[in-house]
């Protein structure tokens, strides 16, 4: 295989990773940001901006109820927890 990622077997792993995280409610956007420095709304945003970069009629709320797999109002009030001293603290020492 050369060093260019295939297209679709990278499709294929984004897909994995938001079903994971689709799956995942108990882990928290804060969590994710603060280990790995990135979240759901970062995929999110990255969705959109992909799909513009193809013009590509998506907006901002469509792009996170496909990364959360529904509305993201509804995952919010279903799963957001809020978040601990220690998570804001490591959020702001990043």
């Amino acid at each position: 295989m050369n060093k260019k990622f295939d297209r679709e077997l990278l499709a294929d792993v984004a897909e994995r990773l938001i079903t994971h995280l689709q799956t995942r409610t108990d882990v928290q956007n804060i969590d994710l940001m603060n280990l790995s420095g990135f979240c759901r709304n970062c995929l999110s945003k990255w969705y959109l901006a992909a799909a513009e970069k193809k013009n590509i009629s998506l907006d901002y709320n469509q792009s996170r109820e496909l990364v959360y797999g529904m509305p993201y109002d509804e995952w919010k009030s279903k799963y957001q927890k809020e978040a601990t001293e220690k998570q804001i603290k490591d959020f702001n020492n990043k």
